[in-house]
């Protein structure tokens, strides 16, 4: 496969992936600006998914349809669903021939979706949370037309290394995000709420009521975010899921950069594998997310140095 049509396929999934954390986030978070007596701040969220600090997010104010609008339809915002969904298509656009007409026709549908006025103008006047059911309807179609039409060759491998490492990525931005506001608010060790949310964003809330039963404790969400082999959006599992795709690469004209990159990936699922909570709380948890967060990084330069040269 050429390159070019490899780093095509790699952030397609990748910008797909992260406009759904994005919106589960967004979703959730309001839901939350709206119920919370005490004062909230869209902040964290504008940090992990926008990278701006607490200043930059603060001349929007902290009022949730304006930030909404900025990470929904922003077009100065290089990181807001329009944008980045813009990007995916375009990046589909280059492989059309190599993806089905009805994997295209769903991303096409999509991006006019979002782009429509209509979107816009429902943000700022209806509920905003029907608005982003409706684009997180569409993230969902676009995995179930993938699953259902998608030819099982290395394109779709491609495909889900990108979205295995955006997820991994999301899943330590956010739990550290998370856990460092606890060092300026001790109370929220404590918050069920605070940790309510945090599930319901990345989709684990229910295996975490069906896991523990002695009810929302910090270091149960830390296990089953890092280490929850069965909870999809855990770190280990996608980190698992980066290595089984990837093993699908191997051939004989690639083997000294497949085994220089399955060498780093293997590095780094042992790494998580052997962790367990108590010895990463005696590491220090940020310090732990950031060398996994340096990892995945790490991956992903090698899969552009060593498959994406030429693209």
């Amino acid at each position: 496969m050429l390159s070019r049509v490899a780093a095509s396929f790699y952030w397609l999934s990748r910008y797909i992936e992260r406009s759904d954390g994005m919106l589960r986030m967004l979703k959730i978070n309001y839901a939350s600006s709206q119920d919370t007596v005490q004062e909230f701040t869209w902040e964290p969220v504008m940090r992990i998914f926008a990278g701006l600090n607490a200043g930059e997010a603060e001349k929007l104010d902290n009022d949730s349809r304006s930030v909404l609008k900025y990470m929904v339809t922003g077009k100065s915002n290089p990181n807001s669903i329009l944008n980045i969904i813009t990007l995916a298509r375009e990046n589909a656009r280059g492989v059309q021939e190599h993806i089905t007409k009805d994997l295209w026709q769903c991303l096409n549908e999509y991006y006019h979706t979002v782009k429509d006025p209509r979107l816009e103008r429902a943000l700022h006047r209806e509920d905003p949370i029907g608005v982003l059911d409706v684009l997180i309807k569409q993230v969902m179609l676009y995995y179930g037309t993938v699953e259902i039409t998608m030819e099982r060759g290395e394109g779709r491998a491609f495909m889900n290394i990108g979205k295995y490492l955006e997820r991994a990525i999301q899943s330590v931005d956010i739990l550290d995000t998370k856990f460092s506001s606890i060092s300026d608010n001790p109370d929220l060790l404590t918050d069920t709420t605070y940790w309510k949310h945090l599930l319901l964003s990345l989709g684990g809330y229910e295996l975490y009521l069906k896991t523990y039963r002695e009810g929302f404790e910090a270091e149960n969400v830390l296990e089953q975010v890092v280490l929850n082999n069965d909870f999809p959006r855990s770190v280990i599992y996608s980190v698992n899921n980066i290595q089984r795709y990837f093993d699908r690469l191997k051939n004989d004209s690639n083997a000294d950069d497949y085994r220089e990159m399955s060498f780093q990936i293997g590095r780094l699922q042992s790494r998580i594998k052997y962790s367990s909570v108590k010895s990463i709380k005696q590491e220090g948890l940020h310090l732990f997310l950031t060398q996994i967060r340096s990892e995945l990084y790490g991956i992903g330069n090698s899969l552009n140095q060593h498959y994406f040269a030429n693209s």
